[in-house]
């Protein structure tokens, strides 16, 4: 649906934690893996009555493996956003690391929402 792009995003891309509806459309967080296996996460937004319509992408990851428990594991250099949910206007995001833990972090929602919006890349 969004297409593989160079860099981050080079060898796969798919879905992540299920979509959190905002005021300006749908949210989504998703994985990567690029050429090194390497696995990122980045964000998109999507039109709030037409889901398969894409508003903005990040061209930049918004998370990637850097800490130990995210680089060194069963499989490594892994992050994987897997659920998340929004308490206030805080977004609290559950990602997997490295296939071993469980892990969680969390965001403004509306600094994401602006900083998706103003750094989108070409769609």
């Amino acid at each position: 649906m969004m297409g593989i792009r160079d860099g981050w995003e080079l060898k796969k891309i798919g879905a992540g934690s299920p979509p959190v509806k905002t005021d300006e459309g749908w949210l989504l967080l998703y994985h990567a893996v690029d050429e090194k296996n390497i696995y990122r996460a980045g964000a998109a937004l999507f039109d709030i009555d037409e889901p398969w319509k894409i508003i903005a992408r990040t061209s930049d990851p918004i998370l990637e493996p850097e800490d130990e428990y995210e680089r060194i594991g069963d499989v490594p250099d892994v992050v994987f956003p897997e659920g998340n949910f929004v308490i206030d206007d805080e977004l609290i995001v559950i990602y997997g690391a490295v296939d071993k833990y469980c892990c969680t972090a969390k965001i403004d929602l509306s600094e994401l929402i602006d900083y998706l919006l103003d750094n989108r890349c070409k769609l």
